[in-house]
């Protein structure tokens, strides 16, 4: 196995794994420090069914099984297909997955870890891969707020809801149906501290978002409203991001306590993407909640 720098903000890419197979405590330990590092790694050229694909997923923690219960692998529902593809007049994916800035699973009580997704199908133009993910780092953007806004914020916890990015889709792209009673009884708002320590690397993160935090509790509305402005322009700098192309047999995993991810929607109803996913909790590091 060797693991090769971006010599970005974020990333790095595996050579000489093969996911199909069982990884080793040694190599386990190996990724899971350098997810923590680097916030983002891929694995090319692999091949695997879904079954290998939530064996190696499930081996950084608990799989959630989405609380939309659409999309999932009919025998694995920890397994979820991201895809515009439709056949029959049937859609295969969620078509809009991940289509702004956001933190996955920061609307649930146990929040996300990582994020496991292989890539089947990739949309190409002129020789460029579509469909390409984007990243920002939590850690350089905590790092660099000014000091006296650290001491602020230390403490305060955000308000985070599922239903903010869900709806937001249905309003801008209209591919998604309404949220039921149940969906949004069962993924309550719920709140984090806004700085995290990371259980990895030791240090604090940015643990907010423009995707589902919805207010700082600690602060008037309008307070909340100015900061988390002031916040998701400050952590989307462009310093702080880097760019996956995708290529067809990637593995793409990311650290969701540690970044922000964009899944760039460039490409058009017959330009097919098709992407599996699981989604890992971070219950291997924390009890119940981070509240």
């Amino acid at each position: 196995m060797n693991i090769i720098e971006s010599g970005q903000s974020l990333g790095a890419r595996v050579e000489g794994l093969d996911l199909s197979q069982p990884l080793t405590p040694a190599q386990f330990v190996q990724l899971e420090q350098a997810l923590g590092r680097y916030g983002v790694l891929s694995y090319p050229a692999q091949e695997l069914n879904s079954l290998q694909l939530k064996q190696f997923a499930e081996r950084f923690g608990e799989l959630e099984v989405n609380v939309a219960n659409m999309y999932q692998d009919p025998d694995l529902p920890e397994v979820m297909v991201l895809s515009n593809k439709v056949e029959n007049g049937k859609p295969l994916g969620l078509s809009d997955a991940g289509q702004d800035w956001h933190t996955d699973m920061s609307y649930s009580r146990m929040i996300a870890f990582t994020n496991v997704l292989y890539g089947l199908e990739i949309p190409h133009r002129d020789g460029q891969s579509l469909g390409n993910t984007e990243f920002c780092n939590m850690h350089a953007a905590y790092d660099d707020l000014p000091e006296a806004l650290k001491r602020r914020l230390d403490g305060l916890t955000v308000t985070h809801d599922f239903a903010k990015f869900w709806d937001k889709m249905r309003r801008e792209k209209g591919t998604r149906p309404a949220l039921t009673d149940a969906q949004r009884a069962a993924k309550p708002p719920v709140s984090h501290p806004i700085f995290l320590q990371h259980p990895i690397t030791g240090k604090k993160v940015l643990y907010a978002n423009p995707g589902y935090s919805m207010r700082i509790n600690e602060l008037s509305p309008s307070e909340s409203d100015d900061m988390l402005a002031f916040l998701f322009e400050h952590q989307l700098q462009a310093k702080y991001q880097y760019k996956h192309n995708w290529r067809v047999g990637d593995v793409l995993m990311w650290d969701n306590m540690g970044t922000l991810h964009n899944a760039v929607a460039d490409y058009g109803p017959h330009e097919h993407r098709y992407i599996k996913r699981c989604q890992v909790m971070a219950n291997r590091y924390f009890d119940l909640t981070t509240a």
